[in-house]
C-alpha cells in the first residue's frame, strides 16, 4: 500500500505502508525521488537525482503542508 497523500507541481507525495515507524514522507516525480523525515524535526533522509532548487522546494511544499501530512500519517498508520 502506497497511499497518496497529495501532488503538487509534478511531485507525489505519499507513504509507503509501515516501511519504518518514525513518520516521513516519499517524494517522486520524473526528475527524481527523495525521503523526508517529519519528525522530531523536517530533514531530508535521502535524495536521488534532485538539484539543490528542487530539494528546497520540496520542503517548502512540505513545510506549507506539515500538518497535514502528520494528521495523514497518524490516521494511515495510528498514533
Amino acid at each position: 500500500m502506497t497511499p497518496t497523500i497529495f501532488r503538487e507541481r509534478g511531485y507525489r507525495f505519499f507513504f509507503f505502508s509501515r516501511e519504518e515507524s518514525r513518520m516521513h514522507v516519499h517524494v517522486v516525480s520524473g526528475d527524481g525521488e527523495a525521503k523526508f523525515w517529519l519528525e522530531p524535526v523536517l530533514q531530508l533522509e535521502k535524495s536521488y537525482h534532485y538539484n539543490q532548487r528542487q530539494i528546497r522546494e520540496i520542503q517548502s511544499l512540505i513545510e506549507e503542508r506539515h500538518l497535514e501530512l502528520i494528521d495523514a500519517w497518524k490516521s494511515c498508520f495510528g498514533g
